[in-house]
């Protein structure tokens, strides 16, 4: 019983490791008998190891050559079964190498560390996210679900792709839903507005259920869905079209401004717009006596948070209490 239990066990390896297995026993059984067999050729069994490895890898670098009939009998039987073994262990380990490239460009490959952020849905907005975090965050490691691609277009090292919806749960396990820091959820523009907008809240939900503590921006293009990707779950929330036609709205009543607009954002490459939190000192201080706080921090202060209410470049006198948040420009 106890015999039949190891080869059960033996069985339920993998083949790699069944090969390796295999033709490691062989190389050191042959390597221990050729010792024996011709210890004036073979001194240490170390010896006898070395010469089978070079003879089953078909190297035969002919340094040391059984010279006995014993010997030479042995090598034909180590020629015969050993080179078989290790050949097929060579072709199933190339075999085995080929199929997870494969899943990995198909997006079939699970993703197994973990701190990363997940990116829903590959489009332009998605390929400008993963550009700049890249180039400015090389050690940040993203995951991309799309259901529509074949497979990544671009190489980034620090990116994984997985085919399939993201609002399916055996997807999300694959890219480690419950192991991520974040998820950022972009709108399907393939769909309509309303539809694209409850596919989003759907994904959400899903991310939501698998991960409650993961956080989650989600792109939600009418204003009818911002309430209820909220209610699902949603940390922030952004706002598309509101964003683009209140650069439109500008740009008719100041011509120029979006191409100034645009500028400015670029210019922000290598700094970054943040919250932090009003504490200690900063209560009770007035907007000006902070903002020159700050800037002695190269630090710009652009407004206020209280709440879900924002204060842009409020009066000199705004005074700031407890639970506020300062809008800065970190340099």
């Amino acid at each position: 019983m106890k015999n039949w239990d190891v080869l059960i066990s033996y069985l339920r390896l993998p083949v790699l490791v069944r090969l390796l297995l295999v033709g490691s026993i062989m190389i050191v059984f042959f390597g221990t008998l050729i010792h024996f067999v011709e210890p004036s050729t073979f001194r240490n069994v170390f010896d006898g190891i070395w010469w089978a490895i070079v003879t089953t890898a078909t190297i035969g670098y002919g340094d040391m050559v059984p010279k006995t009939f014993a010997g030479k009998i042995i090598a034909i039987s180590l020629i015969l079964l050993g080179t078989g073994v290790i050949t097929t262990y060579f072709a199933t380990l190339s075999a085995a190498a080929a199929a997870k490239e494969s899943m990995l460009s198909s997006g079939q490959l699970r993703y197994m560390q973990k701190g990363h952020i997940i990116i829903v849905g590959w489009n332009e907005r998605a390929r400008e996210v993963i550009a700049k975090l890249t180039k400015y965050h090389s050690s940040l490691r993203c995951v991309i679900i799309d259901a529509t691609l074949q497979e990544l277009s671009v190489s980034y090292k620090n990116v994984h792709f997985i085919k399939g919806n993201a609002s399916y749960d055996d997807v999300l396990h694959k890219a480690n839903i419950a192991e991520a820091q974040m998820i950022l959820i972009t709108a399907d523009q393939h769909k309509n507005e309303a539809e694209a907008d409850k596919d989003s809240i759907l994904t959400l939900l899903a991310a939501k259920g698998l991960n409650p503590c993961i956080y989650a921006i989600v792109e939600i293009l009418t204003e009818q869905q911002v309430n209820n990707a909220k209610r699902a779950g949603a940390d922030e929330v952004i706002q598309t079209n509101l964003l683009s036609s209140f650069a439109m709205v500008n740009s008719l009543q100041s011509p120029g401004v979006s191409k100034a607009t645009e500028e400015l954002l670029h210019q922000l490459h290598n700094r970054k717009l943040q919250l932090i939190d009003a504490e200690g000192l900063f209560i009770g201080k007035t907007f000006f006596e902070i903002s020159q706080i700050l800037l002695d921090k190269q630090i710009i202060l652009i407004g206020i948070m209280r709440g879900e209410e924002g204060y842009i470049n409020p009066s000199p006198h705004f005074l700031i209490e407890k639970g506020d948040r300062l809008f800065v420009i970190m340099t």
